[in-house]
């Protein structure tokens, strides 16, 4: 089994169609096509997150996705965030999360904790007010 590692798009691109034509074989485990499509997939995955990153969520559209995700409403929120105006204020951003409030959503929503505290359309974490 010789494979060689992803330097360029034209590699990328010949891996991708070899790990194609090697589901389509739908190899078991331990096989030599199966190692080698888990070999494949795993280069494919590294020269991925290399040359197409994918940045945190902004924290204000994470909370709307998993409220539509789980079909909840801004009461479902209240528990977490505090009266219906402040949930209003959040999701308009016109207040800040808080850190209790990180915490509540964190635990009550599953948001990774790490993504909440991200800057509102900036990415990396920011100090939020307690």
């Amino acid at each position: 089994m010789e494979i060689r590692p992803i330097h360029t798009n034209d590699d990328y691109l010949g891996a991708l169609q070899e790990i194609a034509a090697l589901m389509d074989l739908d190899p078991d485990l331990g096989t030599p096509d199966g190692d080698r499509l888990d070999v494949l997939a795993t280069l494919v995955q590294a020269y991925e997150a290399r040359h197409f990153p994918i940045s945190a969520p902004d924290p204000i559209e994470a909370i709307k996705f998993r409220l539509e995700q789980s079909g909840l409403s801004v009461k479902d929120l209240e528990p977490m965030i505090g009266r219906s105006n402040r949930v209003y204020e959040v999701l308009a951003r016109s207040r800040p999360l808080t850190l209790t409030m990180i915490r509540r959503l964190h635990k009550g929503l599953g948001i990774p904790a790490e993504v909440l505290i991200a800057d509102p359309g900036k990415g990396p974490p920011l100090a939020v007010s307690c």
